[in-house]
């Protein structure tokens, strides 16, 4: 097999695998184990003997070591589901060659156009080759893109002995985009000591934090009323929501909010005149930002409900997941290694933060440190994601070196 990144990546989005939010099954659709079962089948065509699909759609399999001297295991993990955001069925993915500049318009949907005003990253792009879609789908680089990375790279380590390495894992999940993705990982079938998750953006940027999250549920009973005759009586809760809304400040929100700033977040609404259900997601760096914003809703519904004395509510925190860079920062060396190898891949290494999650989140604190590497995607979720073939190929590199990384200093 003399597959290129690109090769795969064509491949592999045209498979629909969009996860279901509203399902409970895990997979959450049956179609995300269309991709694993390829992948399955590729892999033990690269001689993996082990590789196999499990019955919650993770693929693993195994890169055996080929030195002596005993060598941390590694995993390399992405997600084969695609986000429910926009639609991932039928895409069909154009290749801009050797790109020169300019705006992108996209050739399904005239109307939607890549801007380099909005994607400043495309000026570093001149020259290379940028897969889009036609407008009318998602593009599906989140994460396939690190999909083909990893296959690219077992590959070329697979063909090339000179390549020393430790024992390798190489785990895909699904429904990632639904936080999902670790619930049904079996880390002691995966014997990994440490991870990396190719789930990153921009090449050079090594991602070793992330959001600390929760949700928040507020129920409302109201009291419900004819119209006719509701004068001092009825207590809409409807109204009672959209007074807890409206209190809300607004430079606490996604919309003002960036960098290391976090928010308070309404997600959905639903609610008639008896009953009203407010859920939210909270997000910050920090577990004190994390309890002050939870603190803070709950005094504004506190206070909503002092307005109407006969209606009731209820409050309820979700943990969902915590900063990994809490777990990391007790093992350096799984970023330290990771910035020697991106040096070595020829960029500069630059540490950031994700506000949001990642598959890393989860596996951190379960046990497997697992920092986020740049896959050199661009716009996820939406019918203007891009990705960069020459990116991808640097990511290909960063993984081979940081193999080679982990043997020489083991």
């Amino acid at each position: 097999m003399t597959d290129t990144v690109l090769d795969r990546l064509l491949r592999y989005v045209v498979i629909d695998t969009q996860s279901d939010p509203a399902s409970s099954a895990q997979p959450s659709t049956e179609k995300q184990k269309d991709l694993g079962r390829l992948l399955e089948e590729e892999l033990l065509a690269l001689g993996l003997k082990d590789a196999h699909l499990d019955e919650h759609g993770n693929v693993y399999a195994t890169i055996p070591a080929n030195v002596d001297k005993p060598v941390p295991v590694i995993c390399f993990c992405s997600h084969m589901d695609t986000a429910p955001d926009f639609t991932g069925t039928n895409v069909k993915p154009q290749i801009v060659k050797n790109y020169q500049g300019g705006d992108i318009q996209l050739t399904g949907d005239p109307s939607r156009i890549i801007r380099v005003a909005d994607h400043p990253e495309l000026n570093n792009q001149i020259g290379n080759d940028i897969v889009t879609t036609d407008g009318t789908t998602l593009l599906g680089a989140d994460d396939k893109a690190g999909v083909a990375e990893i296959m690219t790279a077992a590959q070329t380590i697979l063909a090339d002995p000179s390549i020393k390495h430790g024992t390798i894992r190489i785990l895909f999940t699904t429904d990632e985009e639904i936080g999902r993705g670790a619930d049904k990982v079996d880390l002691k079938k995966l014997g990994a000591q440490f991870g990396y998750t190719l789930d990153g953006s921009t090449v050079g940027e090594i991602e070793n934090e992330t959001f600390s999250a929760d949700g928040v549920v507020i129920e409302i009973s109201g009291v419900a009323m004819h119209p006719g005759f509701a004068k001092d009586r009825m207590e809409n809760a409807i109204k009672v929501a959209a007074a807890i809304i409206d209190r809300l400040p607004k430079d606490i929100a996604p919309e003002t909010t960036e960098g290391r700033q976090g928010f308070v977040h309404p997600v959905e609404v639903t609610g008639a005149m008896d009953s009203a259900k407010l859920t939210f997601i909270i997000r910050d760096f920090t577990e004190d930002g994390l309890k002050d914003k939870e603190t803070l809703l709950r005094e504004i519904a506190d206070a909503v409900m002092k307005d109407y004395p006969r209606s009731s509510m209820t409050f309820t925190v979700k943990q969902q997941y915590r900063n990994m860079k809490v777990v990391l920062d007790r093992h350096p060396e799984v970023v330290d290694n990771l910035m020697e190898a991106v040096r070595r891949a020829g960029l500069t290494p630059k540490a950031s933060s994700i506000r949001g999650g990642t598959d890393g989140s989860r596996l951190s604190f379960m046990g497997l440190p697992c920092p986020n590497i740049y896959t050199g995607g661009h716009a996820y979720h939406s019918p203007l994601e891009w990705v960069s073939v020459q990116d991808m190929e640097v990511s290909v590199r960063t993984i081979i070196e940081l193999v080679k990384v982990w043997e020489e200093r083991a």
